[in-house]
């Protein structure tokens, strides 16, 4: 099979791999149909964190191709989307709602569990792979339904972290894949005011607004929370969604929360330490991490079926296989929000 491989920061390579097979009765084989570039691949590529040179990538809607004889809940046909980490469903962090943390589970994105491929092998199938109903699915659908694969259910997290609530001023730091997301969650929980603190990118401005923003922030630093306070009339944000995850972006994110807000932290943090007196003496909670895309998966599903949400609009930029280190070019120089890999047909 073709797969992206890792041969260094700046260069995505696609070469010939083993087609996966069944190694445990418990794993599915997944053809790809659509995957994507995601934001935290850019560290790799920008040389800002490790990675061996293997398979990339973690985000994937796919037909299942076969299945392990333990494997229950999806089979042979289904259009399945595949979370960015897999899990039993049923250890006791699991049926906590915090996927991310399986007991025997782990994440996609490496060594022979790369996504931007053509086939994928799926471990703990049946508590990983949640299959869409059947019927007729259109590219927008599909780009759509592998959002809930990660942005989308990341951007959630970040939300429900944060306990969005009906009414709420929200501010949300970042307006890549992720921090859109974060608007069209917060909206979908009932925010009246969505303040979007980002760059000057006139595509990022328009999908924020068609999401949910109320209002955006384009300055950095102290000049975006003099700014976010002058919004809010010297109060500050209700819940505020972190995105982005590096220093900046952190210290603004606690320096905007209201007293007794929650940050909801999703952003892949890279040098960005909290202020444990600040955070303390202004009673700012903080909840987050790797969100646990599977729990939210059901709910989302249903949501973006009837149509309430159209998730898919992030993406602004289609190739192929072939062409995904153009893919990572686009995205690296901001040309494009998120780029999505068509594979296959379904």
């Amino acid at each position: 099979m073709k797969a992206a491989i890792f041969k260094g920061p700046g260069l995505i390579a696609v070469e010939e791999r083993p087609k996966p097979e069944i190694q445990l009765p418990t794993d599915a084989v997944v053809r790809i149909v659509r995957t994507c570039v995601c934001g935290s691949d850019l560290w790799y590529y920008n040389g800002d964190s490790p990675h061996d040179e293997s398979g990339i990538g973690h985000e994937a809607l796919g037909v299942v191709e076969a299945t392990g004889s333990a494997v229950r809940s999806v089979k042979t046909g289904d259009l399945v989307i595949v979370p960015f980490a897999y899990s039993d469903n049923t250890c006791p962090h699991c049926e906590n709602g915090v996927q991310t943390a399986c007991v025997d589970g782990g994440f996609f994105g490496g060594g022979e569990l790369g996504c931007q491929a053509e086939f994928l092998r799926v471990p703990l199938a049946d508590g990983t792979a949640v299959a869409v109903p059947e019927g007729k699915y259109d590219d927008a659908q599909l780009a759509s339904l592998l959002t809930l694969s990660d942005v989308m259910g990341t951007g959630y997290h970040a939300a429900v972290a944060a306990e969005v609530k009906p009414g709420h001023t929200v501010a949300v730091v970042g307006d890549g894949a992720v921090g859109l997301s974060g608007v069209l969650a917060a909206k979908l929980l009932g925010a009246s005011r969505i303040i979007v603190l980002g760059s000057t990118h006139a595509p990022r401005h328009e999908l924020a607004r068609k999401w949910g923003a109320t209002d955006l922030i384009t300055v950095r630093g102290d000049d975006a929370v003099t700014e976010l306070f002058e919004l809010t009339n010297g109060v500050g944000a209700d819940a505020v969604l972190e995105c982005v995850g590096s220093k900046t972006a952190t210290e603004t994110a606690f320096a905007i929360a209201r007293p007794g807000a929650i940050v909801g932290r999703v952003g892949l943090p890279h040098d960005a330490p909290i202020d444990a007196e600040g955070t303390f003496l202004r009673n700012i909670g903080m909840r987050g991490g790797p969100a646990p895309v599977r729990e939210y998966l059901p709910e989302l599903l249903e949501a973006t079926l009837r149509g309430d949400i159209t998730p898919g609009d992030v993406f602004d930029y289609v190739t192929d296989l072939e062409h995904i280190d153009e893919a990572y070019q686009a995205m690296q120089q901001r040309r494009a929000i998120k780029a999505l890999i068509k594979v296959s047909e379904v």
